[in-house]
């Protein structure tokens, strides 16, 4: 497995938006569900009040699969099993190229400005518990349109936006 040199963080991310589409609550019971309504689940960030977000992290090595980091990020944040349960992971072939807040700057190599995120989708069957990390404070199952209201980043909420296409 190929490090990064200097323990600097690699600037290739994956972006999990995790989801319980319309069909699988229209059979527990909710027959009126829309894709607006459709659950996804938000994480606060420790020590950024407010910040809500979908399940993110970069690689941990250069020749990592984006597929391995968000199976393993998933796992990590909110203790969800991506292979188990009927989940469905999908890689929506999408890359959103943003530069890097300020704040988190720091975490890069100094030439470092900007990053390649990857999107992939996690379908779930019903809301799962979530077991949140040290990274978050909190997390929210909301439905689709008050999630994408929520997320301090436009890339998240554009993700999100997608479910009713590539969900």
């Amino acid at each position: 497995m190929l490090i990064q040199p200097d323990s600097f963080k690699i600037p290739r991310s994956v972006l999990v938006v995790i989801y319980v589409p319309p069909v699988a609550t229209a059979l527990q019971g909710d027959n009126a569900m829309s894709w607006a309504d459709a659950p996804v689940l938000l994480l606060e960030r420790s020590g950024h009040v407010g910040f809500w977000q979908s399940v993110t992290g970069s690689l941990d090595a250069l020749d990592e699969p984006f597929e391995q980091a968000a199976v393993r990020e998933v796992l990590e944040e909110t203790g969800i099993d991506a292979s188990a349960n009927g989940a469905q992971l999908c890689d929506w072939g999408l890359e959103n190229v943003y530069e890097i807040y300020p704040q988190w700057r720091w975490r890069y190599a100094p030439q470092v400005s900007h990053n390649t995120e990857r999107v992939f989708g996690l379908r779930l069957t019903s809301k799962l518990p979530v077991c949140i990390s040290s990274e978050h404070t909190a997390y929210a199952w909301l439905p689709m349109s008050q999630a994408m209201e929520r997320c301090f980043s436009p890339s998240n909420a554009e993700a999100i936006s997608w479910l009713p296409r590539l969900g």
